[in-house]
């Protein structure tokens, strides 16, 4: 190799390092970057969708919603209930017999499926009791990629869960006998 070509190779790649710049992923062939995804998934101020992608062939490919479109369905639903509802979202609780005044604190980081369901679980701080609430949503994405909460459960008040799973995503409530075979 000539001189002149070796010192373009380290020129090239000095500049590259001196930029910051790291290396362009295809996201379709096992780059990094999640497939379908650009800009966080939110372009120009649409709602939380599942994105489409056209594969090769021109054929509409469904790609999978990201943990932070989950979440931010989550967030949105809660804020939409809370102006409908002057300021409070609510929920009955009917293991304590009320209906329960809340606040979100946070959506958690942790997003998983279950059959054709996305959940998460979101602490919510109830204004009349002063209890923290875990409460499960479960959110579904449509043919066109739209996401939306279908339901709303109380998962736990004060770190006490009220349910549990089992191997098989069935909820299995706390005390019955098949929770105390679940691990």
């Amino acid at each position: 190799m000539t001189r002149r070509v070796w010192v373009g190779f380290v020129a090239v790649g000095v500049v590259g390092l001196l930029s910051g710049s790291r290396p362009a992923f295809a996201a379709e062939h096992g780059g990094e970057e999640p497939a379908g995804q650009e800009h966080g998934g939110q372009e120009h101020g649409g709602g939380a969708t599942a994105p489409a992608t056209q594969e090769h062939g021109g054929a509409t490919v469904q790609v999978e919603p990201s943990a932070e479109q989950i979440r931010q369905t989550i967030e949105t639903y809660v804020h939409e209930v809370e102006a409908e509802e002057d300021g409070v979202f609510e929920i009955e609780d009917e293991v304590a017999d009320v209906t329960r005044s809340l606040e979100l604190v946070r959506v958690h980081e942790r997003v998983g499926k279950t059959g054709d369901f996305y959940y998460a679980c979101t602490d919510m701080h109830d204004t009349v009791s002063d209890e923290l609430l875990d409460l499960d949503f479960d959110v579904e994405a449509d043919e066109e990629g739209g996401l939306e909460v279908v339901d709303v459960r109380i998962h736990k008040v004060n770190d006490q869960p009220r349910y549990t799973y089992d191997e098989r995503d069935n909820r299995i409530p706390v005390g019955s006998e098949s929770a105390a075979s679940t691990p």
